[in-house]
């Protein structure tokens, strides 16, 4: 294990004996090995992927291998952060880790290191650590970025090393311990007060959390307004009214009366187009991808999650095995900057005039960068623009193919010319002038961008006479309803929390994945997120006792705070200190009130009691969220990913119950009969898990453990689902014994034929073999 302490603002590594003695030694033999002619260098990357890219640029004398992601980390089990003692971590190996690590000490015995792990804060921290374990000079020009993986840029930047930034190091460790500091000591107080050790609070997450509340309140306590639209319906074409007496008159300030007395005026009127207004319009090409429009465009479009797009760009930055071998296909993928180099836009504009011609090149200028844009990476392009959709379609398919094409088509775009359009505004009004109405032909003249990147709003060409005349019958109307705020989807969240300046370009998908997978938020569709009841709780608790926490101008400042420390305008030390001078008075507060029982969350729901009739109230148990009448002691359980809204000390969860336990009844149903009265079969959910009921309960008291999907491995007899003491999920074969901790499944392994079992691994149930210690997707084993 290896200490960090802080000694002129930065870390500096404190080591155990053991390492300090071994690393001496290896240090010894690097400094000797420099001196050697015939050196050989070792490049660290952080995936194996990435490392057998660059390995086709370097020749003979260089090796790239991986470390496999982060190397060290603060313990799992333990705070590891000494507070007292200027923030001191405790940085321990990752388990699991200890393997990597002696591989890669043995593969850089006696030869030069160059450290190329990812150009972002967390990149240049798993440089640091691992400049520590091989014991390299912090001061060393070893440590190699780029923004692309192509030959020119690793080559390039292998000429040109640098020393490890500290600066950046030591913003990441603030980062680090600041979210160390807010989980560690807040989720604590969440468990005691929630009785539930699957919540959490995390200083990003919480305050993404309280965005989508908030906007649920809105749309929960939102009152419709009935308004009314008119228009005119000439031969097919819908032209709104849209001023009186030259004043805008939106449709949501008429009303009934108002409609009525629009109507009367008109009806002896006449009608005719008064105006044509013509000139010729640009649409400028929009900007390269930067990681939030990225996330947020192939979310709506392919209507994937945020961590699968930022998974598959992954790949497209790191390599792909194609028939010309592991090629990496764009630039790096975490960025908030669209700034591009000369060289790419020279190509760029090179393709477009041999391709489509001199008309179609444009002159892409970047927009400066926003006062929260680091602007440390270039935009997300292609490596190569010559290696377009046709051509890609040969090297790479599926979801590589999609992401890759959607980014071609972006860079592209913002590369060539504005889109030309002739636009002709009509306006029709009555003899007297006093309403108008307008409508506006687009005619596309040269499409330039467009060609790559269709606007929302495209061509919608038509043609009316100065002389027409519209009759008093072609005046409609529609009824409508003001609607409430949109709930938030993934692309729309991203937009918000950049917009917000709330966490960075490589968090919003970890952002939102930690709120699903806490269920705090669910999805009721493929994008749309919404709240749950847990999610509502927790965000009350830390609003009524860490209000920083969840305040988003409170986080947004921590940003730039950690972007100061990146900058070398401020320390880690002090932002640390400065924060929890302030967050250590809220702590205070919270245990001493936890401890006389004094906080407490106490909400009276809208769900009357069957027995009594007396108002449930919402109740906190170890195994979630439940209601209880205070009178007769009648429990409902909640389901985990129940919607509630919570407003003061109100639970409103009434109709979702009403709906969604009566679907739940039908749908749970077993197929099977009760052996005691005939009754169906329901799985239901207890104080103790699942468990499977008579549908005909009170009157038939009937029940059985629930059973495994597969069968016993030993002796195929049933395979009970149980609980133990200590609430431990397990599973025991009711004919041999035999137990088990993972659910046995029935399918067997493709490679040495035992059974497999489910397990769940990083949020998603796939199969494990336990004898070859491997997964297997779902999927493709039904297959």
């Amino acid at each position: 294990m290896s200490i960090v302490v802080v000694q002129g603002g930065k870390w500096m590594a404190r080591k155990s004996n053991e390492e300090t003695k071994s690393n001496k030694k290896k240090s010894k033999n690097m400094k000797n090995d420099v001196k050697n002619e015939n050196i050989k260098y070792v490049v660290i990357v952080e995936s194996p992927s990435k490392a057998k890219t660059i390995e086709r640029y370097l020749g003979k004398d260089y090796k790239v291998i991986a470390s496999k992601g982060h190397i060290r980390d603060l313990p799992q089990k333990e705070f590891g952060v000494k507070i007292e003692n200027n923030f001191e971590p405790e940085f321990q190996i990752i388990p699991n880790k200890e393997k990597v690590i002696k591989e890669i000490q043995k593969e850089t015995k006696n030869k030069k290191v160059l450290l190329a792990s990812d150009m972002d804060r967390e990149g240049e921290a798993i440089a640091w650590h691992l400049s520590q374990l091989l014991d390299l000079d912090p001061q060393e020009k070893n440590r190699i970025i780029f923004s692309e993986i192509t030959k020119n840029a690793i080559l390039n930047s292998v000429n040109n090393p640098r020393s490890l930034d500290l600066n950046k190091v030591d913003a990441q460790i603030a980062r680090r311990i600041l979210d160390r500091i807010v989980g560690y000591k807040i989720s604590p107080l969440v468990w005691r007060v929630l009785k539930n050790y699957n919540t959490s609070a995390g200083r990003v997450q919480s305050a993404a959390l309280k965005l989508i509340i908030d906007r649920e309140r809105k749309i929960f306590t939102f009152k419709p307004k009935k308004y009314f639209k008119i228009f005119l319906d000439h031969n097919g074409l819908i032209i709104p009214l849209t001023k009186e007496n030259g004043k805008t008159l939106k449709p949501e300030t008429i009303n009934a009366k108002k409609k009525n007395e629009i109507f009367d005026y008109l009806k002896d009127k006449e009608m005719k187009v008064t105006s044509i207004e013509e000139k010729e319009t640009f649409k400028n090409p929009p900007s390269p991808f930067i990681t939030s429009t990225m996330q947020q465009s192939a979310v709506s479009i392919f209507n994937w999650s945020s961590s699968k797009v930022m998974k598959i760009a992954q790949d497209l930055y790191e390599g792909i095995e194609t028939p010309e071998g592991s090629t990496a296909f764009i630039t790096y993928m975490r960025t908030d900057s669209t700034r591009i180099s000369e060289e790419a836009k020279k190509a760029a504009l090179e393709y477009l005039e041999k391709n489509y011609g001199k008309q179609y090149v444009g002159n892409y200028i970047n927009k400066g960068k926003k006062s929260n844009v680091q602007d440390a990476h270039e935009a997300i392009r292609p490596t190569d623009v010559n290696i377009d959709p046709e051509k890609a379609k040969k090297l790479i398919s599926g979801d590589h193919l999609k992401l890759y094409t959607l980014i071609w088509n972006r860079f592209m775009a913002s590369q060539a010319a504005p889109a030309k359009y002739q636009e002709r505004k009509y306006i029709i009004e009555d003899e007297n002038l006093k309403y108008s109405f307008e409508i506006t032909s687009k005619k596309c003249l040269f499409e330039g961008f467009e060609k790559f990147w269709k606007s929302s709003n495209g061509e919608n060409y038509f043609e009316l006479d100065k002389n027409e005349k519209i009759t008093y019958e072609e005046l409609k109307f529609e009824e409508k309803e003001t609607n409430p705020p949109n709930r938030y989807t993934e692309a729309t969240l991203i937009k918000e929390l950049e917009a917000k300046e709330i966490g960075r370009p490589s968090t919003y998908a970890t952002i939102i994945l930690t709120l699903l997978e806490r269920k705090y938020v669910v999805k009721i569709d493929k994008s749309t997120l919404r709240p749950t009841t847990t999610g509502f709780v927790v965000n009350d608790f830390l609003e009524k006792f860490f209000p920083d926490i969840v305040d988003v101008k409170f986080t947004a400042r921590m940003e730039k705070d950690l972007d100061q420390i990146e900058e070398g305008k401020n320390k880690g030390k002090k932002v640390l200190e400065d924060f929890y001078v302030e967050f250590e008075k809220f702590l205070e507060r919270a245990s001493k009130e936890i401890k006389n029982g004094e906080l407490e969350l106490n909400y009276e729901s809208d769900v009357p009691c069957k027995k009594c009739g007396k108002m449930m109230v919402l109740n906190f148990g170890r195994y979630g969220l439940y209601l209880s009448c205070d009178e007769c002691k009648e429990t409902l359980k909640i389901p985990l990913e129940s919607f509630g809204v919570t407003i003061k000390n109100k639970l409103y969860i009434k109709d979702f119950l009403e709906t969604n336990l009566k679907i739940n009844e039908e749908n749970n149903k077993t197929g099977e009969k009760c052996p005691v009265c005939g009754g169906d079969l329901i799985l239901k959910i207890g104080k103790y898990g699942e468990f499977i009921a008579c549908s005909n309960y009170p009157k038939c008291t009937f029940t059985k453990n629930v059973n495994a999907r597969g069968s016993c491995p030993n002796c195929g007899g049933e395979v009970e689902k149980l609980r133990s003491k200590k609430g431990k999920i397990y599973y025991k074969c009711t004919s041999c014994g035999e137990m088990f901790w993972n659910e046995p499944s029935e399918y067997k392994c493709p490679s040495c034929g035992e059974t497999l079992f489910y397990r769940t691994s990083r949020g998603k149930e796939k199969l494990y073999c336990e004898k070859d210690k491997k997964y297997y997707e779902l999927e493709k084993i039904k297959k």
